[in-house]
């Protein structure tokens, strides 16, 4: 048994031979189904001039608030709004709105996009403002996100994600890519591109780094990878397997699973490297690393009671207590941002299926349907979860809500599709 065996189950059988697949493009389309219990419904209006531009922003918007699983779009055909009209309210009301956003688009003399919206409550009548963005056209669909993450908070109190960031991994012939996307999985770039394995991305918190996995030197290797500049630093390359990066929160330190001194075991390194700190000691497997939020707590995952479970030990070290009971072979934990639910997946039959749980009563929910399911990630608000699974034939990347009702596929184009991590809030 090695490092990798608890680490991304379908990565690692890829690893030993299975056939590689066609080759992947960075392209999504989403597609959103479930009904929640309470979803607020709200018209978008086709921003005025939006048809000149290279992107649609009004469904954009709309796509990222139906994603949330807390609002849902209403059509109303015909209407001519934007962000200085004087909307029918009442005409909306009895269409079942409660509320309105609407708004324009204009090219600039310098070749920039000026974008301006408002927002407006249905129900009480009441202006909620508006703001406007000047881009250039490469930053639409991003000016676009935003207004969906001012709606968003405006009508939940909650902020919004869809200006985030997650990074996934794609396999095709011969080629492994590091993806860094928009949270719909739209406007994907390529951080790194490979003929050997790329596995286990890991944002930091300042939203400025990914550390991951790199097989290039024909073994598993930590790196960490600066976003904007595409400049990379080895971390961690010690006698054995390195593996399973997890930043602290406070960007210091993260912590990795070595294989240096015989067993798979959890360490903490310094993020300018050096020499790593041993965390805990077992003669199992110890690996997938994750923090707590407030860095005092570390969840892992382990083989030493018989078969993997969820562990949770100090991170200064100690006594590790188990955490998951409920089945018999659970892996890849997950913290919501508040620190009180974990996801994690768990082998059901002969599938593994998304499982979240809360963790001050320990109960534990299964909330999706489909049975290869892999990487779970939370929001950076909490709110949803994106994971990686199969349907059909298909490989995809989806997000839920958290109670399973509203999911959204980011369906590709062919390939496989891997290891998504959502990115923090910019900072």
């Amino acid at each position: 048994m090695n490092t990798l065996l608890f680490k991304r189950r379908r990565q690692t059988l890829a690893l030993i031979g299975a056939g590689l697949s066609a080759p992947a493009l960075a392209q999504f389309r989403v597609e959103v189904s479930g009904v929640g219990l309470t979803q607020l419904p709200i018209v978008v209006a086709p921003f005025r001039g939006e048809e000149g531009a290279p992107q649609k922003i009004s469904a954009i918007i709309r796509a990222d608030l139906e994603r949330s699983g807390q609002l849902r779009g209403i059509d109303v055909p015909g209407l001519l709004v934007d962000e200085s009209s004087r909307p029918d309210l009442a005409a909306l009301r009895q269409r079942g709105a409660d509320a309105l956003t609407a708004g324009s688009v204009t090219r600039l003399a310098d070749g920039r996009w000026d974008i301006r919206f408002r927002l407006w409550d249905v129900v009480k009548g009441d202006d909620l403002s508006g703001q406007s963005y000047a881009v250039t056209a490469g930053d639409l669909r991003l000016a676009a996100h935003r207004i969906a993450d001012y709606v968003y908070e405006k009508l939940t109190g909650e902020r919004g994600v869809f200006s985030t960031r997650i990074a996934y991994v794609t396999r095709g012939t011969n080629r492994f890519n590091l993806w860094v996307a928009d949270a719909d999985g739209e406007n994907a770039q390529s951080a790194l591109a490979s003929p050997e394995p790329i596995i286990s991305p890991a944002w930091a918190a300042n939203g400025n780094q990914l550390a991951y996995v790199s097989f290039e030197s024909r073994k598993p290797v930590v790196y960490v990878h600066e976003v904007a500049s595409g400049r990379r630093r080895l971390l961690a390359n010690f006698r054995g397997s390195n593996s399973a990066p997890a930043w602290a929160p406070d960007g210091r330190s993260l912590a990795v699973t070595l294989s240096r001194e015989g067993g798979s075991q959890l360490y903490l390194i310094s993020v300018e490297g050096g020499e790593p700190r041993r965390l805990i000691e077992s003669s199992g497997i110890d690996t997938e690393p994750v923090f707590s939020p407030d860095g005092r707590s570390i969840y892992f995952v382990s083989d030493r009671g018989g078969a993997p479970q969820v562990y949770r030990v100090s991170a200064s070290g100690g006594t590790p207590e188990r955490v998951t009971f409920n089945g018999s072979y659970n892996i890849s934990p997950a913290l919501s941002p508040d620190g009180k639910t974990l996801a994690y997946t768990s082998r059901v039959g002969s599938g593994f299926k998304l499982q979240v749980m809360d963790l001050a009563s320990g109960n534990a929910t299964a909330i999706t349907e489909t049975t290869a399911d892999e990487s779970p990630s939370f929001a950076p608000n909490g709110k949803l979860i994106v994971y990686a699974t199969r349907q059909g034939d298909q490989e995809a990347l989806m997000t839920t809500t958290l109670d399973g009702r509203i999911k959204a596929r980011l369906a590709g184009q062919g390939g496989d599709l891997r290891e998504p991590d959502w990115g923090p809030f910019a900072r």
